[in-house]
């Protein structure tokens, strides 16, 4: 009998997530390959590896074996490249990276650029995905490097536990009002037919209480610019009113060009510049999001693809005017 270790793989995945359409998408397959390798993978050992009976997939006894013993595979193929890879000082191969919005455009973008000249047969591949999703995808093996945030005056996220984690720069935030509130009273600026919430001050805001009245565009609470809002209306005495909850930095900005509130963002959200109808608040805001690059520990040794594309990722995020973290 002879075992294909691409179709354990697939076994592993379907294992992992619990059924076929998840295992396809992690292993950035279509649903039909999945059942496919399934099925010759079961002509293969000559018996079920999985019970199609039920309305979720379950894997036979035969089947748990397999995938256990495939994981073990897993761990063993990815030493073998790490060792592969400082015998000959080359990486090569396909690297699936998953990033958030702003770490894509502004970050992973150049940063594969400089991997392309220093490591020609790198294969990378970006998926957009954040949060436990990327991470629950990252330990599965589906994807091979997650960039990931979080707030810099929070501790690290209690998922990121058993991974490497490379930190790569402090990007630090920012007060976001709407054009028509930076304004002087009496001056029309865009979003200016907008007016704040009765008991709100009036005028450009140049500290946080001149804000406490006025409505915000926050982030999600498990966002770090959500932390951050929560954490400095706690320092200033006052509590946000979340009047609008958006994830991504262009749709925050749209709201707040808008006239819709402030927002926390981090300075990488605005790309250089903020964009029409926004204004930064020239209001002291402690604090930023550090950015990290999260991989898996195959053995003792670190894997040699972090370092690199930590490395490339920081070289980016220098020439963007983001915070060494060694600097802090």
């Amino acid at each position: 009998m002879e075992l294909d270790p691409r179709r354990l793989r697939v076994l592993r995945a379907v294992a992992v997530r619990g059924g076929v359409m998840d295992a396809a998408r992690l292993l950035h397959l279509t649903p039909s390959a999945v059942s496919q390798q399934l099925a010759q993978l079961e002509r293969e050992v000559g018996q079920p590896l999985v019970d199609r009976s039920r309305r979720r997939v379950a894997l036979t006894p035969a089947g748990r074996l397999l995938a256990a013993r495939a994981e073990r595979i897993e761990r063993e193929l990815a030493e073998a490249r790490r060792e592969l890879t400082e015998l000959s000082g080359r990486m090569s191969g396909p690297v699936v990276i998953a990033a958030f919005s702003s770490a894509i455009c502004h970050l992973l973008v150049p940063a594969l650029d400089a991997l392309a000249r220093a490591h020609p047969e790198l294969a990378p591949r970006v998926v957009e995905r954040e949060g436990p999703e990327a991470l629950r995808d990252l330990r599965a093996g589906g994807l091979d490097l997650v960039v990931a945030e979080h707030d810099g005056d929070s501790p690290e996220p209690a998922d990121w536990q058993g991974l490497s984690v490379l930190p790569v720069a402090d990007d630090d935030y920012l007060v976001v009002v709407p054009a028509s509130w930076a304004a002087p009273q009496g001056t029309p600026a865009a979003g200016a037919g907008h007016r704040p919430r009765s008991g709100s001050r009036a005028g450009p805001p140049t500290a946080m209480r001149d804000l406490a009245g006025r409505p915000w565009v926050a982030g999600p609470a498990d966002t770090a610019c959500g932390r951050a809002l929560e954490r400095l209306g706690a320092e200033h005495g006052f509590t946000a009113d979340l009047a609008h909850t958006c994830r991504e930095f262009p749709t925050v900005l749209a709201m707040v060009a808008a006239g819709a509130g402030a927002a926390v963002v981090p300075t990488l959200a605005l790309g250089g510049a903020p964009p029409d109808g926004v204004a930064a608040a020239p209001v002291p805001v402690a604090g930023h999001r550090r950015i990290t690059c999260l991989g898996r520990k195959p053995g003792a040794a670190p894997e040699p693809l972090g370092p690199a594309v930590a490395d490339a990722l920081r070289e980016a995020a220098a020439a963007a005017g983001l915070v060494p973290v060694a600097s802090r």
